[in-house]
Order: C-alpha cells, then sequence, then structure tokens
C-alpha cells in the first residue's frame, strides 16, 4: 500500500491511498460471499450462484460498494499510522480508482491537528500563594465544628432569633390561589439559611411558639417554576416551636467527642495540620493555572472550526446534565433568558475556543518533550482508582479496558503540566523548588 499527503489551507490535507490489487480482490471476494446470501438468483440455491452469475443478475455495482467498505476504512487507519497524520474529523472519501486486476486508489480529505507554534514555556515565571495557617483560622474551623456537633434544645420561652431552627406549618397562595409546593406542616426552617425565598426567614424573626403571622415574598424573575416567576405570595405560617443551638465547651471532652483525639491541643494541631495541607495544595494548583495559562499565551495555533465547534457542544451537554441534577432543564432555562440556541453557542464561544487551544498547546509541549504514558504509569492510575472506588484492581482494570487511550492521555497531559511546573521559576525570582514546593501534580485545574 502506498500514501501520500497533499497539504491543503486551514489545516486540511489530501490523503492519497493506493491499495495493492490483490488486497482489492480479496475484498470483493468477501463482499461476493455476503451478497450471494442474501438474494435469490433463479436456478440456483441462495448462496450457491457463481459470482459471474451474481454480477450479472444484479450489476457489480452493488459488490464495489460492498467491497469498498470493507477495504478503504482499514486502509485509510494504516494509511493515516504511515504518514502519521492526525486527523480530527471524519474524512470525505472519493473513489479514483476501482477496477478488477488494478490496484484501489482513493483520495481522503479530512482536518488535521494543526500546528502549534510553541513559545516560552520552561523558565515561566508564576507567582505562589503564600502558605500560612494562623491561631484564627484554627478557631475559625473549631467554631464550625462546634456549629456542626451542636445539639438543638427547644425553646419554651423567649422568641425566634437567627440562627434558631423554627418548626412552621406554613400554606402560601399566588394570586388568591393555592399553588402545589407551597404549604407544609411540621418542616424545620433554620432562619438565616436563605433555604425559603428571600425576605421569608426575615419575616419570622421575633415571632413566638404558637404565633401565626402573615409572610409576604416575591418569587425571584429567574425563579425554576416559571408560572411563579417574579409573583407576589402570601403565606400563612404558625410557629409549632422552636429549637436553638447549644454549643459544647471547647474542651478535652469535645475533642473526644468529634475525633479519635483525647486533648483539644492534640485536635488544634491536626486541624492546623489540615489546614496547612488545604492551603499547599490550592497554592498548587495556582502554580499548575498560572503556568498552564502562560504556556499557552506565549503559543501561536490556528483554532479548526471542528474541535471549537465539539467542545461547544461538551460545554452544552455539562451544562444540561449540572441543571438536571437541581432539577431544571436547559430547555427551561433558555425560555426563562430569552435566548436562542446560536446565543447560547456564541457565549459559550471563548470559553471553547480557550479550552481547544489549551488543549493543542500542551499536546503539542508533550510531544516536544517526549512525554509518554509507561505501562507502570497506567498500572499506578488504575491502582489509585481501585483504591479510590474500593473495588478490585483487576475489576477496575476490566472497566477501563476500553478506555484506556483516555487513560494514557491524561497521563501524558498530567505528565506535561508538572514538567511545566518543575521548570517554572517564581515571580520574585527564587529557584524552580521553590514553585513547586508542595504541589501535587497529580491533574490539571483548567
Amino acid at each position: 500500500m502506498k500514501a501520500t499527503v497533499e497539504k491543503l489551507e486551514k489545516n486540511r490535507v489530501i490523503l492519497e491511498v493506493e491499495v495493492e490489487a490483490p488486497r482489492l480482490e480479496q475484498a470483493l471476494d468477501k463482499a461476493y460471499r455476503k451478497l450471494v446470501r442474501q438474494v435469490n438468483i433463479p436456478g440456483f440455491r441462495r448462496g450457491k450462484a457463481p459470482r459471474f452469475i451474481l454480477e450479472r443478475y444484479m450489476g457489480k455495482e452493488p459488490l464495489y460498494h460492498e467491497a469498498m467498505d470493507i477495504v478503504i476504512p482499514s486502509a485509510y487507519r494504516e494509511a493515516v499510522e504511515e504518514t502519521k497524520i492526525e486527523p480530527i474529523d471524519q474524512p470525505e472519501v472519493e473513489i479514483v480508482q476501482a477496477e478488477e486486476g488494478r490496484p484501489l486508489i482513493f483520495k481522503a480529505t479530512v482536518d488535521v491537528k494543526p500546528e502549534v507554534q510553541l513559545g516560552q514555556y520552561k523558565g515561566i515565571p508564576v507567582e505562589r500563594p503564600e502558605v500560612k495557617v494562623t491561631d484564627e483560622d484554627v478557631e475559625a474551623f473549631l467554631k464550625r465544628l462546634q456549629e456542626r456537633f451542636a445539639q438543638l434544645k427547644d425553646v419554651e420561652e423567649g422568641s425566634l432569633q437567627e440562627g434558631d431552627t423554627a418548626i412552621i406549618d406554613f400554606k402560601g397562595e399566588v394570586e388568591g390561589q393555592d399553588y402545589p409546593g407551597l404549604k407544609g406542616e411540621n418542616y424545620p426552617l433554620e432562619i438565616g439559611s436563605g433555604t425559603f425565598i428571600r425576605g421569608f426567614e426575615a419575616q419570622l424573626v421575633g415571632a413566638k411558639v404558637d404565633e401565626e403571622r402573615e409572610v409576604k415574598v416575591t418569587f425571584p424573575a429567574d425563579y425554576h417554576r416559571q408560572e411563579l416567576a417574579g409573583k407576589e405570595a402570601v403565606f400563612a405560617v404558625k410557629i409549632r416551636g422552636i429549637k436553638r443551638k447549644q454549643l459544647a465547651p471547647l474542651d478535652d471532652e469535645f475533642a473526644k467527642d468529634v475525633s479519635e483525639y483525647e486533648t483539644l491541643e492534640e485536635l488544634k494541631e491536626d486541624i492546623r495540620e489540615r489546614l496547612r495541607e488545604e492551603q499547599e495544595q490550592r497554592a498548587a494548583a495556582e502554580v499548575r493555572r498560572q503556568v498552564i495559562e502562560k504556556a499557552v499565551a506565549n503559543a501561536a495555533v490556528e483554532l479548526p472550526p471542528v474541535l471549537v465547534e465539539r467542545r461547544i457542544g461538551y460545554l452544552i451537554n455539562d451544562m444540561a446534565w449540572r441543571l438536571q441534577s437541581q432539577g431544571v432543564s436547559l430547555e427551561q432555562l433558555m425560555e426563562r433568558s430569552g435566548k436562542t440556541w446560536e446565543q447560547l453557542k456564541e457565549d459559550l464561544r471563548p470559553q471553547a475556543e480557550k479550552d481547544v487551544k489549551t488543549d493543542l498547546v500542551l499536546e503539542a509541549i508533550a510531544k516536544a518533550e517526549g512525554m509518554e504514558a509507561t505501562q507502570e504509569d497506567v498500572d499506578r492510575e488504575i491502582e489509585k482508582m481501585a483504591q479510590l472506588l474500593q473495588q478490585p484492581v483487576e475489576k477496575v482494570r476490566e472497566r477501563m479496558e476500553n478506555n484506556l487511550d483516555g487513560l494514557r492521555y491524561d497521563i501524558i497531559i498530567n505528565k506535561t503540566i508538572e514538567y511545566l511546573v518543575s521548570n517554572s521559576i517564581p515571580a520574585d525570582g527564587g529557584g524552580p523548588e521553590d514553585v513547586r514546593s508542595g504541589a501535587d501534580s497529580s491533574g490539571a485545574d483548567q
């Protein structure tokens, strides 16, 4: 087989492939054996008619069409591998020659990955956020622990305050009509949590047990139930009970109750270390963000429209999935915003273009630096997944069998980002180790 590449404009090429005649003949024979079983030819049992009879009965065109479907896909893949082009879309195929006894010649016009002109990506100056845990940070964490493990005690006397939990019965009307979902009994509502429509909770502050109040609110213009969006509602609310948080004192007993430690000082040290690790992770993520952003900004590449459109589709699908998890459909959001699909796509285009350029630049750096995903790398990642999922390694390996290319790609990109971080320098002129200290190079925060 022979393959040649002719470059066209804008990252488009014509791949001309010549397939040897014997291979075409084998494909024609396979096509004959398939088609002869599908037709009834007078005078012959199904599947027994000779090839020349089949050709005379139905013509050569169906035979050659079937043979092309057999030989061209595999020949195209081999030609792509031989010429080392990187297609990013499906090819447009044109048959140039398909005659018995002669080589098959076809042309495949296809968009390929564009050439990236890399700029500076080594020695990129970055600012690493300071990692510093203060006593105030530790105390704030302890305060949140107090809140989390606080006990709710009934308030027999006194009125409802911010932070209390009110046990309420409520029933709402809009324009004098009841609506499903606007009523409830013995509902626990934390005042100040923002659980209900804005203004609802504030109007209950000061109420006492068994008191009834009328609460008036206005639904937001973007409320997920369109029939209520922007409308005023009147709620009849009765306070059935009031519960108030009782915070445990910060002492050794508290430490024993909420952790594995015996003393409050041990708990504080653990909190300090956890906060330090969180800050280290955020600092490392910020360094990765900076080196990626600057390496991409320093490079030049013509973005293929097909990749940008594909990325826009991915962003739309991701948006739809996130909205669905909130009980809202993308169609509902579009209807409320008054935007067309074309407007939504244009809104997402800048992010899509940024994502595509980032991918192309990181891939180009990986290629320039010879980044590879070894079998050891793959095994290590599968073991990490198994630990995370708490499943046997072999089970995870079996599930990943059809996605190993994607896993290898992720490994290579992560190695590339780690390389950028390792070769970056602090903006203040320090050494590379000052930048990557504490960095977690397990992935990119893009």
